[in-house]
């Protein structure tokens, strides 16, 4: 018989769900990290670990290109669009082996971490080394995540990105031959293997229809399927890609992924931020994920939130490009964008936008992912927990106090307790960078 041990953990102020915070919250966990009893009202035992500031769910980032953190800081001069974004990424993609790659994402997880996500879904396609060459391991790159996540702490859900070409009838050229397997039943045999951390989640990607043909997203759908896994895809991120899709197709992307028989409840539509009517009735019953401050960070325009919300599409959020690493920002831009593009406020309140960037509340049953927010932070000044508003609204990842994952802490008094973030970070991208010199 199992012995089960119980960690507690005092809320003086935590949200159990609705529009404000309760008060005096003792939360129980299993030795498994589950929250197992919650009991509002009471007093701490002697026991108790305490965390006096305002608690709310561990954040989701569900999309994340980790080494698009290796740019941040280095593509933000001149006018140039997407595309030449892109080119730059494509620099830095070169470069990476996977020990540089191992070093960057835990530095860059971890410092998600210590902005609040506990979860992230990693959009994976970095597979082969320099020319598509496969590693002796094909999962290499692979096993550089997962490490990079066991070691931060984050819960991690790889998604392995199937990438064969550079726009609709064109094959995979240049650095893009490192994202590609060739063909859709080499991915499918690659990611069948298991990775070396049995603790990590297993999803499948397409990367979009600019990179892959209806008939593969068809496959890939159907393994996703069989698997029980979640399948994600960029969608519509940008207008030259809907023009391309029109071109090879005469669909948009949402209808090519409609006739491949993906949009079912476990798919999740990436961006979404160029739809038409009937593209946001498609995506009612799928989920789309914003990631508001990298579409702003790389002019990709406002997608429509409100109208998906209202159609009945879940919606998450995502750090993608890590412009910003920060769920408050990415949770107010949500609703600051909706603003400037309808010119009405109030689309998504307070509540809503801490669902979608979390859950509705600390639950039973579900991962004790905790996130402690110091009330006393000048942000946070006449801001009240009876107000939920208030406080996504004014607060920032800076204001993060405490973090646990699964029952255990990562983050104390906001430094992570086994990385120095920003001496690691320092030191991946110094490497990265000299590779590159």
């Amino acid at each position: 018989m199992t012995d089960v041990t119980m960690t507690e953990i005092w809320c003086a102020q935590a949200w159990l769900g609705g529009a404000g915070l309760s008060a005096e919250v003792l939360i129980e966990i299993d030795n498994a990290g589950i929250v197992m009893a919650i009991t509002p009202g009471v007093k701490p035992s002697a026991h108790a670990h305490r965390l006096t500031g305002w608690v709310l769910p561990g954040f989701v980032n569900n999309h994340s290109h980790a080494f698009h953190r290796g740019i941040r800081g280095r593509t933000h001069s001149g006018s140039a669009s997407f595309w030449e974004w892109r080119e730059q990424m494509y620099a830095l993609a070169t470069a990476l082996t996977p020990e540089t790659y191992a070093a960057l994402a835990r530095a860059t997880y971890a410092e998600m971490v210590e902005s609040g996500y506990t979860r992230v879904s990693e959009f994976h396609y970095l597979h082969h080394d320099r020319g598509g060459v496969s590693y002796a391991d094909p999962n290499e790159m692979s096993h550089a995540l997962a490490q990079a996540a066991v070691h931060s702490g984050i819960g991690l859900t790889l998604l392995d990105t199937l990438y064969l070409g550079s726009a609709p009838g064109v094959g995979a050229e240049g650095v893009q031959m490192r994202f590609s397997d060739g063909n859709v039943d080499r991915w499918i045999e690659r990611n069948a293997a298991p990775l070396k951390h049995d603790s990590v989640c297993r999803g499948l990607a397409v990367h979009s229809v600019r990179a892959v043909t209806p008939t593969d997203i068809e496959s890939a759908s159907f393994i996703a399927q069989q698997r029980n896994v979640p399948l994600h895809a960029h969608v519509s991120e940008q207008p030259r890609e809907n023009e391309e899709c029109f071109a090879a197709y005469g669909r948009s992307p949402t209808q090519v992924f409609a006739d491949a028989g993906a949009l079912d409840a476990d798919f999740t539509a990436v961006h979404a931020t160029h739809l038409s009517s009937v593209d946001i009735q498609l995506l009612s019953s799928s989920h789309v994920c914003l990631c508001p401050t990298t579409e702003a960070e790389l002019a990709d325009g406002i997608g429509p939130a409100g109208l998906l919300r209202d159609a009945g599409s879940g919606l998450s959020l995502g750090s993608d490009s890590q412009a910003i690493i920060d769920p408050f920002a990415e949770m107010q831009r949500i609703e600051w964008d909706q603003r400037l593009a309808t010119g009405r406020r109030g689309t998504f309140s307070g509540p809503d936008l801490a669902r979608i960037g979390t859950r509705d509340g600390i639950t039973v049953g579900s991962p004790a992912d905790l996130v402690e927010i110091d009330p006393h932070s000048r942000r946070l000044a006449g801001a009240s927990a009876e107000s939920l508003s208030g406080l996504v609204f004014a607060a920032s990842g800076a204001d993060i106090k405490t973090v646990y994952v699964t029952g255990v802490e990562k983050v104390r008094d906001g430094r992570h307790v086994d990385i120095d973030v920003t001496a690691e970070l320092s030191a991946a991208l110094a490497t990265v960078w000299g590779d590159l010199s």
